[in-house]
């Protein structure tokens, strides 16, 4: 049975690794973002708002992205059920790009709060040992892949790698601009 299970779970540990990296990558971009221009204001307005709450309340924050979302989720669902592939793929994944965004903003300005209740810092301990549990599962895999690529590249011909050709023109012309300054 826990070979059955291998499959699985290797697809489970990738998803919430995938989630864990786009949290990751999507928060300094959205940090990034919301400290443009007038967007401070709105961050200092939500950050303030966010420290008059007591834990609990706080918790309802993270309802607001879901609440903007689902439109555009609903949106995605019914692209998709009426042929347009493309389209509801893209909306699906704009939307949880977006998602994961905000909710990564909502979580850094709500961390402290939450982290009150005693459940939810339980909770995202649990969170992090999965997040280090599916590392655990992806990890020799990833190894794996290493290797074969660096097989690979000893395998191919310098030349017919990805980015030769852009490299040798790169050291003509820079030749070239040395020649011409002499």
């Amino acid at each position: 049975m826990h070979r059955a299970l291998r499959p699985f779970l290797f697809l489970v540990a990738v998803v919430f690794l995938i989630e864990t990296w786009l949290w990751g990558r999507l928060s300094p971009i959205v940090g990034w973002v919301v400290g443009l221009l007038f967007w401070k204001r709105i961050r200092d307005a939500v950050a303030a708002g966010i420290d008059r709450l007591p834990p609990y309340p706080t918790l309802l924050v993270f309802i607001i992205p879901v609440l903007l979302l689902l439109p555009f989720k609903l949106s995605a669902l019914w692209l998709l059920a009426h042929g347009h592939w493309l389209g509801g793929a893209l909306v699906f994944f704009l939307a949880k790009i977006v998602g994961v965004a905000v909710t990564a903003f909502l979580f850094g300005a709500c961390r402290a709060k939450l982290m009150q209740l005693d459940w939810f810092a339980r909770f995202y301990a649990a969170v992090l040992r999965a997040r280090d549990w599916a590392h655990g599962i992806v990890e020799p895999y990833k190894q794996r892949i290493r290797a074969f690529a660096r097989y690979l590249r000893r395998m191919i011909p310098q030349s017919a790698r990805p980015g030769f050709v852009r490299r040798v023109l790169s050291r003509i012309r820079y030749r070239a601009g040395r020649s011409t300054r002499s």
